[in-house]
């Protein structure tokens, strides 16, 4: 992509000591100035990568044109997640088991199965291929981290997680620029992370408890936390810029307790919220996917 490349640019093909500069552009089409500085000439070979170094500006001259990139949509739609509770009269009457009133109970509950249901929504949800704003007889749904999550991407061949896989992930995200600040997992990944520490534990003497836990992972390419999650698929990290994501729900419908006519000897209400994902840079490495690991 020509557009990206301005006159007067110092650029440096992949794993090679030359150093060119740009003398002219001709829409995908570089000419350029080799062995730039005195740099060592080198070979140029078909789809290797080339790094711009920095622009050089002439001294007075009038401003040049812009190097840009038009930015690409990516979109993401809200999901409805509803709940009913229906109690009878004679039940939210009276005590029962140590609970009070059981539509209270319920409703707590409900709310509980909600959160969790949108918790897992986050992760492994997906929105639809075809018609995904949906309608009165197509069910909307939001995407998860696992569908917009595609700049980096390791797979890890059925091998167990080590400190080197870790790493080398990050350090991937890393150099698409990204900065990682969590670890997601699930519990027997989480056993793998803690288990690195295994062999370097100390014990005081005065100490009864015995801690085998990683909490807070400091790497080469910044400090993450390590969060579990039970709906991480067991063969799944995700590295994640907490920073570049949000929860987010559609203005005036966060999580609320809406009463229904009753019609009967019965107390009804419904549960209502709707939410979407918010993710920035999850398809050029802001975040990252480790796949494919052992399980067992």
């Amino acid at each position: 992509d020509g557009g990206v490349f301005r006159v007067g640019d110092i650029i440096q093909p992949e794993g090679s000591e030359e150093v060119l500069q740009v003398t002219a552009i001709s829409t995908n089409t570089l000419t350029v100035t080799r062995a730039y500085g005195g740099s060592t000439a080198a070979a140029v070979v078909d789809d290797q990568k080339v790094s711009v170094i920095g622009h050089a500006a002439l001294e007075g001259e009038d401003a040049a044109a812009s190097a840009h990139r038009n930015r690409t949509r990516k979109e993401n739609f809200t999901q409805i997640f509803t709940e009913t509770v229906t109690i009878s009269g004679s039940m939210d009457a009276v005590g029962l088991h140590a609970v009070e009133r059981e539509f209270d109970y319920q409703v707590i509950q409900r709310l509980r199965e909600l959160m969790r249901s949108l918790e897992q929504t986050v992760i492994g949800g997906f929105k639809a291929a075809a018609n995904p704003q949906g309608s009165a007889s197509v069910r909307r749904t939001m995407g998860g981290l696992l569908q917009f999550i595609s700049g980096s991407v390791d797979d890890a061949s059925a091998a167990a997680l080590t400190e080197d896989i870790l790493n080398a992930s990050l350090r991937n995200v890393w150099e698409l620029g990204g900065r990682p600040t969590a670890i997601v997992c699930n519990g027997f990944q989480k056993r793998k992370i803690s288990s690195f520490i295994q062999s370097s534990r100390r014990y005081e003497p005065e100490s009864q408890a015995l801690r085998n836990v990683v909490d807070v992972y400091e790497s080469d390419f910044g400090v993450q936390r390590v969060i579990l999650s039970r709906w991480v698929p067991a063969d799944k990290i995700l590295l994640l810029d907490l920073d570049k994501l949000q929860v987010m729900p559609l203005q005036g419908r966060s999580f609320f307790v809406k009463p229904l006519a009753e019609s009967g000897d019965f107390r009804k209400a419904q549960l209502i919220g709707e939410y979407t994902l918010e993710i920035q840079n999850g398809g050029d490495g802001g975040h990252g996917v480790i796949t494919n690991l052992a399980t067992s």
